[in-house]
Order: C-alpha cells, then structure tokens, then sequence
C-alpha cells in the first residue's frame, strides 16, 4: 500500500486548506504537495518555515508530521494480519480500521490514476468480503456490510475507469453487490448510490440515456424517502442530463431547477457533500446544454465551475474538456486549443476516464482544422498520450 504523511494531510484539512490553496500560499506547485502528502519528497530547507508557519506548528513540530510515515498503518495492518488468519475474530475494530483504510484510498482517488489505486482497493475489497462471509455476531457483519458497500462503489467506479469506461460489466457486478449488501443493512442511502453508479453506465457507456434516466430517478426517489437533499439534488442532475440527451429542454431545465431548490435547502442541514454536490451543479448544467446544442450557454456555466470541483481533478478534467468542446462548436480554436491542453495536463496526472473519453471526442470534432499548427499541437500531445 503507498506510503502517505497521514498526520500531515490531517494538519492541513484541520487548518482548512485544500492542497491548491496551500500551494498557492507557499508559491508551489500543487504537484510539489501531493508527493510531500505521498512522501515521495521532502519540502526543501527554504520552503519549511512558511509550511510550518501555515500549518501553525512549529518547526518541530512539522520534524514530527514529515516523519511520520504510515507508521499507523503499519501497527494496523499487523492486527488486519492475524485477523485474517482467523476471520471469526474480527471485530468492530478491525471494521473501524478496514473504513479508514478505505477512507485514504478514497481520498487519493483526484491525485492518482485509478489503475495505481486498483490493486489496493481490490485487496481491501477482498478482505473485507472474506470477513463478512465468517465473522461472528450480527454486529459485525452489519458493519462489514456497510464498508463491503461503499469498497464496492469504489471498485465499480475503479475497474470502469480503468477501462477508460469501455468496459462497463465488471463495474456492474460490483454496483450490484453494493446495493445487495446496502439492502440487508437497510441502507436506503447507499442502495440508491449504486444505482445512480449504474446510470452512469448507461448514460456515459452504454448510450442509453432512457435507462439512465431510469436509474437516476429511482435513486432520486430513494434518496428522497430518506430525506437525502444531496443525494436527491445529485440524482436530479443526471437526470436532467439524461433528458438532455434526448433533447428534452423543458423536462432537463426543470430537473436541474429542482436539483438547485434541493441544494439550496441541503445548506441547512448537516449532511456531507453538499458543498460538493452544489460544485457539480455548473459541470453537469453545463455539460446538459452542449447535449442540446446551446454551447454558448454551456460555456457560461462551465466557466463558472468552483474551486470545491477543481480541486477534485478528474471532475474538473471532464469540465475543462466539455468547456473546449463548446468553444469549438463556437468556432473558437483558440479558446478550444487553451482549455484542451488544460485536459491533457490533468490527465497526464490523473489518467481519469471520463476525461480521456471528452478528450478523444473533442480531437475527433478538432480533425477539420488539423492543419493548424496549434491544433496539430494538441493533437500530437493527445496521441502521446494514448501510447503511454
């Protein structure tokens, strides 16, 4: 499992930075923190004052964040160990341990390829099936359930990623575990999360868009039993893009009206990702719009998408490439040719699939204008990329 400064990215969550802004503070790359955060590098003598002074510790105390290297990890996986030899002494602990290792690859899902995250969700995943199939008590298969869940929306969204979303069975099988599992623990919320997940299988690889919508608004209605604004809200964009791409104006406008009326009252509760969901708002508007021919008002909304969103790389990946994508159906090459080598840089780093898949539609709208030495650019930089 990669290595990672865990009490380092916790100091910087704590003091309220996101690692865009504290590069920016520093004068850095934001590249330059990621592999401080993956203890690939250490900050140089000349730039640890002002870490420590951001951070607001002190210069020992920043010793201590840098040396801590997975050392947590490294006692957990020790218990992980034995309890794997023994599976019916899993306990809430070790569930607690198996959610927080799921937790941090999560959390390196916008920093790191899919296919380098892979091997060790597909591990945890494994694991966590294997104690759930022999654990005792219902306790504890309850709460392995719940982390088999949420492992396999994760593996869904890895293995089709990982494909640059071609293949979409293997995701499948795994959305389906997830909402097995999330229905023996009654869990409405997480239940509708897979089956969201499979909506956007049929909306972005399948080409069914009748069946997206389906999907999307069965998830929509479970998550408005539970009174899950976010979740709804979220739902209710992709059930707006649906619509779009069956060129439905009225039915996709309205969809995203309620998603924003559903976001705007979800400000007021206390539920996770809401500030997320509101991020993704302008993306999908955005991406609706292109759908139904209006790229001028796509790319309004798409040059409105928030930090909270470029922050989450392979999210804004997919913006930038539908961003150059109205441009060029405005005939603005330059503006196209800009915001298309943004794409490129992006996934260079992430290698996100759904931005690959953006990138490779807009080259192909690009081929009229292939002789233009800034457009041969990007082209020649797109083909690069795919032979590595």
């Amino acid at each position: 499992m990669a290595l990672r400064r865990h009490r380092l990215i916790q100091r910087r969550k704590t003091v309220g930075y996101s690692q865009e802004s504290l590069a920016e503070k520093l004068s850095v790359d934001r590249t330059t923190v990621v592999r401080w955060e993956r203890a690939d590098s250490e900050p140089q003598p000349w730039v640890r004052p002002r870490l420590a002074d951001a951070l607001g510790v002190s210069p020992e105390e920043l010793g201590d964040l840098l040396a801590d290297i997975d050392s947590a990890r490294t006692r957990r996986d020790e218990r992980l160990s034995a309890v794997l030899k023994n599976p019916r002494t899993v306990d809430l602990s070790t569930v607690a341990n198996l959610r927080l290792t799921l937790t941090q690859l999560i959390d390196s899902y916008d920093t790191s390829p899919s296919i380098a995250i892979l091997p060790n969700a597909s591990r945890l995943h494994s694991e966590v099936c294997l104690l759930r199939e022999h654990a005792a008590g219902e306790a504890v298969r309850h709460a392995l359930r719940s982390v088999e869940a949420a492992a396999s929306i994760f593996m869904g969204q890895l293995v089709w990623d990982a494909s640059q979303r071609r293949s979409a069975q293997a995701a499948l099988s795994y959305y389906d575990q997830a909402a097995h599992a999330a229905k023996q623990n009654k869990d409405a919320d997480t239940e509708a999360q897979a089956r969201l997940r499979r909506g956007f299988i049929a909306l972005y690889s399948q080409g069914d868009p009748k069946g997206g919508l389906a999907l999307a608004a069965g998830a929509e209605e479970l998550a408005s039993r539970r009174g899950d604004r976010t979740l709804s809200a979220l739902a209710l964009l992709h059930i707006g893009e649906a619509n779009a791409m069956m060129g439905d104006r009225a039915a996709c406008e309205r969809a995203l009206g309620q998603a924003e009326s559903q976001l705007s009252r979800a400000d007021h509760d206390s539920q996770d990702g809401a500030t997320d969901t509101a991020g993704q708002l302008n993306r999908l508007a955005g991406s609706c719009y292109l759908h139904l021919g209006d790229p001028k008002r796509a790319q309004l909304l798409l040059e409105r998408v928030p930090s909270e969103i470029r922050e989450r790389r392979k999210s804004y990946a997919i913006a930038l490439g539908n961003l150059a994508m109205a441009h060029l159906r405005q005939r603005d090459l330059d503006g196209a040719t800009v915001t298309l080598h943004q794409v490129i840089d992006a996934v260079e780093e992430s290698r996100g699939g759904g931005a690959v898949n953006v990138l490779f539609a807009v080259g192909r709208e690009l081929r009229p204008w292939r002789d233009q030495p800034d457009v041969q650019e990007v082209i020649d930089r797109t083909l690069a990329l795919m032979s590595s």
